[in-house]
């Protein structure tokens, strides 16, 4: 009676075992959760980190939790630029970041920072939703990255200052602002006379502190949750500039999910970008009161002052030529003639 194993049996056997080996892992790693990193310069209680974080809740529970969203507020991964880069490489997965900045690799992202376009935040949702976000939506896939379709609210931009009140735009002659690194933000206070000085937010609190600037121009929620004013005295309410927050999804990342996964994170960031607007605008509305609170002094200035300052300059004339025809065309649909 013979009672081994044959030659022909074991090695069989050893590679039914091996196969069953290499795919026992594979099994167990197709059920690991999708991990997507969020990083964003905002701090943790605003409006855009609040709804980030809940737009990440109703993806991991539409998934069953396949999906999860870890957002990290702060610049707790890097300043802008740093987690621009990161998220192009694959390094982190997801980001919001201002239209401004994101202007520096898509350039077409910054038509609707042109000074004194739009008169309030519902004439930008509504264009930047529509046909004027169209051809940024374009560009923002051709460099290997995701937009979601519908923009989150920064809101329109202020002008503070440790030193005076900027009253007209003769007092911006010479005035160190600092501005972020974004082409189009540089140009609009060079062209108002002003001496601006590019940082990241992460770095700006300590610069006006230390008064490596005198002032810096942000939306007032901004102003608040960053608590500049700690150092900074006075805020004029120029509404110079409106910006919005793309999301953004890595490219690689986002085609390896399975398109009705695509659709539960597309649904749930645009969902929540309706809430974060409206969020966005009742803190504006809320906050001169809380600042002047803090002991910021308001000034309301002759806004057509500023704008027919810019007006007298190149600006522009040099941004419709930077972003060609078809764009202008579509900004000042929705506009009216800007020059």
């Amino acid at each position: 009676m013979q009672t081994g194993i044959s030659r022909k049996r074991f090695i069989t056997g050893a590679a039914a075992a091996a196969g069953l080996a290499t795919l026992a892992p594979r099994r167990v790693r197709a059920a690991r959760p999708v991990v997507l990193k969020f990083g964003v310069d905002l701090a943790t209680d605003h409006p855009t980190t609040v709804g980030a974080i809940a737009a990440g809740q109703q993806i991991e529970s539409a998934t069953q939790g396949r999906i999860k969203v870890q957002v990290f507020p702060n610049s707790q991964l890097g300043n802008d630029t740093n987690m621009l880069s990161e998220l192009r490489s694959g390094a982190m997965q997801m980001m919001g970041i201002g239209d401004n900045i994101l202007a520096t690799l898509v350039p077409s992202a910054a038509i609707d920072n042109i000074g004194f376009a739009f008169k309030d935040s519902q004439a930008a949702w509504n264009a930047l939703d529509g046909a004027l976000g169209d051809p940024v939506r374009a560009d923002i896939t051709k460099v290997g990255l995701h937009p979601m379709h519908r923009i989150w609210d920064e809101g329109f931009r202020q002008v503070t200052s440790s030193t005076k009140q900027i009253k007209t735009p003769e007092d911006l002659a010479g005035f160190k602002i600092r501005v972020p690194p974004s082409p189009i933000s540089v140009d609009l206070f060079r062209a108002l006379g002003a001496a601006p000085v590019t940082l990241n937010i992460a770095e700006l609190y300590t610069a006006l502190q230390t008064h490596v600037v005198d002032g810096q121009e942000n939306p007032l929620g901004n102003i608040y949750t960053q608590k500049f004013f700690q150092v900074q005295k006075y805020c004029s309410l120029t509404n110079h500039m409106w910006v919005g927050y793309w999301i953004l999804v890595n490219g690689t990342t986002w085609d390896a999910l399975a398109p009705a996964d695509q659709k539960i994170v597309e649904d749930a960031f645009n969902a929540q970008a309706l809430v974060q607007r409206e969020a966005n605008e009742k803190l504006d509305s809320s906050l001169e009161a809380k600042l002047k609170a803090e002991g910021m002094e308001f000034y309301q200035p002759d806004i057509a002052q500023f704008r027919a300052a810019l007006a007298k300059s190149t600006f522009y004339a040099d941004w419709k030529a930077k972003f060609g025809p078809a764009l202008w065309d579509a900004l000042e649909k929705v506009t009216g003639p800007l020059a």
